[in-house]
Parts: structure tokens; C-alpha cells; sequence
């Protein structure tokens, strides 16, 4: 355990009901009760109890807050260090006060990330479980929040720690067939190096191909709106977004800049991009909007195409469905609450296979349906209830995929009837990759830099 105290304000500062000052270390129980006046001497409070009481300055014992003070001693809290949180009154001065107040004992101001990165020193956590408090905290949707936490219970990390195992006792094994060829122990065959490493290569490569699922609930989807002026995009924004971010016209062209709006659609987090009219045009404003939209075309993970249904099929849409050939793209028939003069099976077949729905955007009809569209795209159908295990975090993805590629090259060696102590270099390698995931082979860089991304008092 680290041998000074930290605290920090672990709530967002600004218009609350409370607000928590949070402390944690040696000092951590005798600080606060040098300057808590209540019933109870909070040093001799038993761990996991609420108190009601004021924080004084020591020195005047001029009351500064009213407040409810919590002690929870090691290890049974979240840093495994003896811990107390200060709920005072919400807003900017008080918390702040009840802050300075702290400090002035010998304590230090908290590092970003400092309590979280102390829980993984002490134990309490691993490295993967860490990660995923922030995770946790940057939640866009409800599944992407169930994701983290089930990480964050550490899933991920028994999958990973049982992969170790397998090739820890794989290289010991080794190891004494290296040292001890003298001995009577059972030989190192090619067939049980391919084997042990093609088990864990499946299962690597199991978890990678969920990276690409568990990147989009963690981040979500950036998905472009496009399509001629006046087809509809900024009244599908408005009826996806459930309020009206976009002015909506009769008018052509109304959208000159692109009006960006955060969703959840079936527990998938979408970044809506509503972007100008696509056509040829001699407006220099206008111009610049759609030169901006085929920006945003280039970005997006996703591209909503929309066609007006009260319309001719327009040479414009042939083109953008035609650019649209090799990306991820729903082509979403608007307006169809309109007299129809769309020739929908033409759309279909310049489609090419893309989904093809209908709504109308004014009443909602087709809107589940779209979202269906837009789930089987990613996630091939509904997206598992059950299974959490998604790796989304970039720094596993990339140790993953390291972890696979020298599993791959260790069971084609011993498939070749490569010496094992070649075989060892790669089982090793592929070995410590997964131990970075879980922090058992981090370096104190990469720890600092890991925990310098969370928010302070967390």
C-alpha cells in the first residue's frame, strides 16, 4: 500500500443536490475526524458506517459544511485502503471548502485516475478491470454500459488469465525438456504444442472478431445522412433524435451545414450526421455544404441514403448509389405517406443488395424497421443478450492481435518440426501480450499513461 493520503472531489462540480470529497490512504480516517464534529469519533467508527456531523476548521471551529461522512477501512474498499467520502451540499463553494479543509491535514491532492490506479497496485482489481471503469463512465447507451460493467466484474480477464494458464504449463513443460533432458518426464511433441496453440488461437481470434461489435457500443456509429435536397434527411434526424434539432422546409437546400445529433438505436449508439442536399448548384454557401457533406460521406462508418418516395428517381441518387456500391449503407425510402413516383424496383436493383426501407419520416412509419436495417448490418441480426464478453478497448484489440499472430507462428513451427526451444520464443511472446490486457506484464509507463486518462476523484 502507498504510504500518503489522497483526496479529491469525486463528483462533477456545478448545481447538485450533494457532492462527495473523497479520501484515501493511511491518514485517510484521522484527517477527516480531526475535522468532523458529530456524535461519533469517526477513529474509532467501524468500517461501512454513515455519520452525521459538521466539518469544522480545526483551528477557529468555525463550521464550514453540514455533512454525511462514510468510513470504509481496508481492504474492504475501493482502493483497499482505508477510505472516507464527505457528502456535502452540491454547487462549487461548499465542496471546495470542505476540499481545502482536507488538504490542510497533510493530505495531497489526488492525481486524475489516482484511486482507480491505487486499486490496481493494491490488488483489488487488474489492469483490463480498470480500463473498463472508464469505460463504464463514458457508457453512450445501456448496452454499452452493461458491456463495461460486466469487464469491469472482470469476465475479460478470467478469459484471459485461463489463456495464460494453458500457456504457462505449456512452457514449463518446455522448460524442463530444455533443462532436464536427463530426467524422466514426458517429451514435448509437435502435435501437443500445435494443439495447446491452436486451442489458444481459436479463442484469441474468437475474442477479436467481437472487437469490431464491442468498438461500436463503445464508441458508436458515425452515420451520414444523405440524398438530394429536400428528401427528407433533416426530418429523419428529427424523428430518429425524437425532437426537432433540424429546420425542416419545403424549401431545397435549407441545410447548408452539417447538424449533428447523438441517438441510441436498439442499445447501439448512433452519432446522426445531417448533412446538406447533394445536386449541382452556383450558390457559393450551398456549394461549400456539399463539399462538407462529401466529407462527411468519407468518414462515416455508416450512410443513410435517402430518396424521395413523391419523386422521380433522380440522376443525382444514381450516382450516390453507385459511390455507395462498397460501403456500409441502408437506402431508406422516404416520404412514402406521399403519393408515390418513385420507381422503388429500380432502387432496389441499382441497390445491389444494400437494404432497402421504407418510412415516412412525418409519422414514423418504417422506423423499427430501419433500426432492424441498421442491426443486422453490424451486429448480423439481434445482438447477443447474454454474451458481454466484447473486447472494445484499442490497446487490447492491439495485444490481442499480437498474442495471435505468435500463436500462429508457434503452431506453424511446430507443425514444420521447428526445435522447441525455438517454439518457446513465440509461446512466450504470446504469453506476456496477454499479460499486458490484465496488467501482469505492464510496464510503469504504460500504467501511468493508462490511468492519466481518467477523470480526477475517480
Amino acid at each position: 500500500m502507498t504510504e500518503d493520503t489522497i483526496a479529491a472531489i469525486a463528483t462533477a462540480l456545478g448545481e447538485a443536490s450533494i457532492a462527495v470529497v473523497r479520501v484515501s490512504g493511511p491518514k485517510a480516517v484521522d484527517s477527516v475526524a480531526a475535522l468532523f464534529r458529530g456524535k461519533t469519533d469517526l477513529r474509532t467508527a467501524p468500517s461501512h458506517t454513515v455519520h452525521y456531523g459538521w466539518i469544522c476548521d480545526p483551528d477557529t471551529g468555525e463550521r464550514i459544511d453540514e455533512t454525511l461522512v462514510t468510513v470504509m477501512r481496508a481492504p474492504r474498499s475501493y482502493t483497499a485502503e482505508d477510505v472516507v467520502e464527505i457528502g456535502t451540499h452540491g454547487g462549487i463553494v461548499a465542496v471546495q471548502a470542505v476540499l481545502r479543509a482536507v488538504l490542510r491535514q497533510g493530505v495531497r491532492l489526488a492525481e486524475p485516475g489516482e484511486f482507480t490506479k491505487r486499486a490496481f497496485l493494491n490488488g483489488r482489481i487488474d489492469l483490463a478491470q480498470a480500463e473498463a471503469v472508464m469505460d463504464l463512465i463514458r457508457s453512450r447507451s445501456e448496452r454499452a454500459f452493461r458491456v463495461a460493467r460486466r469487464q469491469m466484474e472482470g469476465v475479460l480477464s478470467e478469459r484471459i488469465r485461463g489463456l495464460r494458464s494453458r500457456l504457462v504449463e505449456l512452457l514449463a513443460h518446455v522448460e524442463v525438456n530444455i533443462d532436464y533432458p536427463e530426467h524422466d518426464v514426458p517429451e514435448v511433441t509437435a502435435e501437443l504444442v500445435a494443439g495447446v496453440c491452436g486451442e489458444a488461437l481459436k479463442e484469441v481470434e474468437d475474442l477479436l472478431a467481437q472487437a469490431g461489435r464491442g468498438k461500436i457500443l463503445r464508441e458508436g456509429i458515425v452515420t451520414a445522412i444523405v440524398g438530394r435536397p429536400n428528401a427528407g434527411k433533416s426530418s429523419l434526424l428529427n424523428a430518429l433524435a425524437r425532437e426537432n434539432r433540424a429546420i425542416v422546409t419545403d424549401i431545397p437546400g435549407t441545410t447548408r451545414d452539417i447538424v449533428e445529433e447523438s441517438v441510441t438505436l436498439s442499445g447501439i449508439p448512433i452519432r446522426l450526421l445531417d448533412t446538406a442536399g447533394i445536386r449541382e448548384t452556383e450558390d457559393v454557401v450551398e456549394r461549400i455544404g456539399v463539399e462538407r457533406t462529401r466529407g462527411a460521406l468519407k468518414e462515416a462508418d455508416l450512410v443513410l441514403h435517402v430518396i424521395a418516395a413523391d419523386e422521380p428517381l433522380h440522376e443525382d441518387d444514381v450516382r450516390l448509389l453507385e459511390e455507395l456500391a462498397d460501403r456500409p449503407a441502408v437506402i431508406v425510402v422516404n416520404k412514402t405517406d406521399l403519393p408515390g413516383k418513385l420507381d422503388e424496383a429500380e432502387v432496389e436493383r441499382l441497390a445491389g443488395g444494400k437494404p432497402v426501407v421504407r418510412v415516412s419520416a412525418r409519422d414514423g412509419t418504417g422506423l423499427e424497421r430501419l433500426e432492424e436495417a441498421v442491426r443486422e448490418l453490424f451486429f448480423g441480426g439481434a445482438i447477443a443478450a447474454d454474451d458481454f464478453t466484447y473486447v472494445s478497448n484499442a490497446r487490447h484489440i492491439d495485444l490481442l492481435r499480437r498474442a495471435a499472430d505468435s500463436l500462429r507462428d508457434a503452431k506453424a513451427a511446430a507443425e514444420a518440426g521447428m526445435p522447441v526451444d525455438i517454439l518457446q520464443i513465440d509461446v512466450a511472446a504470446a504469453w506476456e501480450a496477454l499479460g499486458e490486457i490484465v496488467g501482469e506484464a505492464a510496464g510503469e509507463a504504460l500504467i501511468d499513461q493508462i490511468f492519466s486518462q481518467f477523470c480526477l476523484g475517480k
